[in-house]
């Protein structure tokens, strides 16, 4: 097949807070998201896509960096501050300017830089026209829609539509106007939704859709919460963490679909502009669906926990990749990739010179999309030194071909699972095969320094706090 000579289009759908199986396509039987199965049975489905880290604000950095959030120095949703018997380590609450983004990289090759969404990367002086984008709409400091989903929005970027206007859909009428209005250039597409972040608020209409679907499966009857521990650090010490066991959430199920026909309707957009055959497509989200705490809408089971945690539910994610006449429709690659990926990829889609000293701990998956089975690095690595409002404490982990380490820092206990045999982390190897665990964490903590990872360090006043 002869090789197109003109610059792809770049859209990127980042989901705030989508699980692993929230689409009918990753094995939910009960949200309904038609048109994004579609869009991921035209190109390649990662079956073992990874978020670099179990919140938004980190992993988002990473995605636009190339690099890990330990070497960004964003390690925590930026606001994020718990303690328990450890202080969460220092991080930085905004990303810097230095960095050079992947839309700074992509404008200077001649591309339009369009966000349209959420940002949560810092404040004034750090918004995305900081970081290279020439048009923002949407993207300030705010992680989650503070003024609901239904206008009026309280958004100091987003001028408000009439009342009961719809959050997502008026971002994707916004994102459908910039690709319509384009022509002589190619653009990149950060859209990145704040759905499906709580507060969980769908259209009245969906939202009895579901609760229908739910009395009619009769999910209305069984158990879908259970009480578990209490959560370990001191500003929730009254509380105790609630496990979602079903996906039967009538509101979270309600925004899924939302969410699934405005994909649908922008794709239905590059078609009818004429631009769906030259447009790269990137559907993923920024870590795990929300499980375990703040109503526990949703649930990433077999995997365990959620957004928070360093088990495969807090960072396991959806990640498809379409683009026509270059990824094969159907296919599904099983080899690990993650979000710092996303920027070497683009670069070299779009023809441009890569950068390795910035997206250093970043490969383009391109050569799996041609076929190759994986990537060739020896390990991918995550660092949360925080205690996470969902539950999860400090810890760090590694994951080298199939086997993953997890290494938690209140206690120092390692984990060990051979994730082939057991993607449910069952099994706990590491009392079984010490010298494994020993030589993983090694690597774990000979990363942690060349990263300049920070650690968390013990809380002096602890006991003196819980009194």
């Amino acid at each position: 097949m002869p090789e197109k000579t003109r610059r792809p289009n770049i859209v990127l759908i980042l989901i705030d807070d989508m699980g692993w199986r929230d689409l009918g396509c990753t094995g939910s039987d009960f949200y309904e998201t038609p048109n994004i199965d579609r869009l991921a049975a035209s190109g390649t489905v990662f079956t073992q896509a990874y978020a670099t880290c179990p919140v938004c604000s980190p992993s988002r950095a990473s995605i636009l960096t190339g690099k890990y959030p330990a070497s960004v120095g964003i390690t925590e949703w930026i606001g994020g501050n718990n303690h328990g018997r450890l202080t969460g380590a220092p991080y930085r609450r905004k990303l810097s300017t230095e960095e050079v983004t992947v839309a700074k990289a992509l404008h200077a090759g001649g591309y339009r830089t369009w966000h349209v969404g959420k940002w949560h990367l810092g404040g004034p002086g750090s918004y995305p026209e900081d970081h290279g984008f020439e048009v923002n709409i949407g993207g300030y400091e705010a992680g989650w829609p503070e003024g609901g989903y239904f206008a009026p929005y309280e958004n100091p970027r987003l001028p408000d539509g009439p009342t009961g206007e719809y959050l997502t859909d008026r971002l994707t009428d916004e994102a459908i106007r910039l690709v319509r209005g384009n022509r002589d250039r190619p653009f990149f597409l950060n859209l990145w939704h704040y759905t499906v972040h709580t507060p969980i608020e769908g259209k009245p209409d969906l939202v009895a859709k579901y609760e229908a679907k739910a009395e009619k499966l009769g999910l209305d009857r069984m158990e879908a919460l259970k009480q578990g521990e209490p959560f370990s650090f001191v500003e929730k010490r009254d509380k105790y963490i609630v496990r979602r066991l079903i996906q039967s959430d009538p509101g979270y199920a309600a925004m899924v679909e939302n969410l699934d026909e405005n994909v649908g309707r922008l794709v239905r957009a590059l078609e009818e502009s004429g631009q769906a055959d030259d447009t790269v497509i990137v559907f993923t989200s920024d870590n795990g669906g929300l499980a375990t705490a703040e109503g526990s809408p949703t649930t990433n089971l077999p995997l365990r926990e959620g957004k928070g945690w360093m088990e495969e539910g807090g960072t396991r994610v959806p990640l498809s990749v379409t683009w026509p006449g270059r990824a094969k429709a159907g296919a599904r690659c099983a080899a690990p990739v993650t979000g710092a990926d996303l920027f070497p990829t683009f670069l070299e889609a779009a023809g441009l010179p890569l950068l390795p000293v910035q997206h250093r701990d970043g490969m383009s998956i391109l050569p799996l999309i041609r076929g190759a089975e994986r990537l060739g690095r020896e390990a991918v690595f995550w660092h949360y030194p925080h205690y996470s409002n969902q539950g999860g404490t400090p810890g760090s982990s590694i994951r080298a071909g199939d086997l993953k380490l997890i290494e938690f820092f209140e206690t120092g206990k390692l984990e060990l699972y051979d994730l082939a045999a057991d993607p449910e982390e069952k099994r706990d190897l590491a009392p079984a095969d010490p010298g494994t665990s020993r030589r993983l964490h090694g690597m774990l903590k000979e990363w942690r320094k060349s990263a300049g990872a920070r650690l968390p360090e013990p809380n002096p006043d602890y006991h003196m706090r819980q009194a």
